[in-house]
């Protein structure tokens, strides 16, 4: 299957779709964290994380598939779910340990990222099982402080939680391996653009 063409325009459906996530993050974490409206920031936070899929999924409908867009919609989807992290942990809402889990990984693939991208003008593709865990994670999060918040099936949605959470966790740390060998390989088989070569 051929790779859908791309666009260097900036101001494109999908990216304008990623940057208003990213201006809803401070909404949905101010909700969070105060008590009096905590139900209303999670689930903005949830619909924020939920549709990581729809600016992808139209820039490849509508061909505004764009670089910037390439990096701009995994960007979006991690700044939300630190964020969301964050806010939940402030609230109670979410262990610290599990929240670390996923953060410190996420802290740890968008440094490597950096670096690749200022040393060598190249980025890795994200991988099929990223996505997967990534999901898995964003829906276990929000069972998991739903029944924490003691909000209504409470118990049913820790159990649930608890289980994605499992099997999310894992699939995110596999994929960090496989992210590892893409990194590895793109830095071997990409030149140093960092340096003038006329220097």
């Amino acid at each position: 299957m051929s790779e859908p063409a791309q666009t260097d325009r900036v101001l494109t459906i999908p990216n304008v779709i990623s940057f208003l996530r990213i201006a809803l993050i401070p909404v949905f974490v101010v909700l969070i964290v105060d008590p009096d409206t905590t139900r209303a920031g999670l689930v903005l936070f949830v619909l924020v994380v939920a549709t990581d899929w729809v600016d992808g999924t139209l820039a490849r409908a509508t061909g505004q598939v764009s670089e910037l867009g390439k990096i701009l919609d995994p960007v979006a989807d991690r700044l939300a779910i630190a964020a969301g992290l964050i806010a939940l942990v402030v609230a109670d809402a979410f262990p610290l340990w599990a929240a670390l889990l996923i953060l410190v990984r996420d802290v740890a693939v968008l440094i490597a990222g950096l670096v690749l991208l200022a040393k060598r003008r190249a980025r890795i593709d994200v991988r099929y099982i990223g996505k997967v865990a990534t999901f898995a994670l964003m829906a276990a999060i929000a069972c998991i402080a739903w029944g924490n918040l003691g909000y209504p099936l409470a118990p049913a949605a820790l159990v649930c939680g608890w289980a994605i959470f499992a099997a999310g966790i894992v699939e995110y740390y596999v994929a960090t391996v496989l992210y590892v060998g893409d990194l590895r390989r793109a830095w071997r088989d990409t030149p140093d653009r960092s340096v003038d070569p006329a220097a």
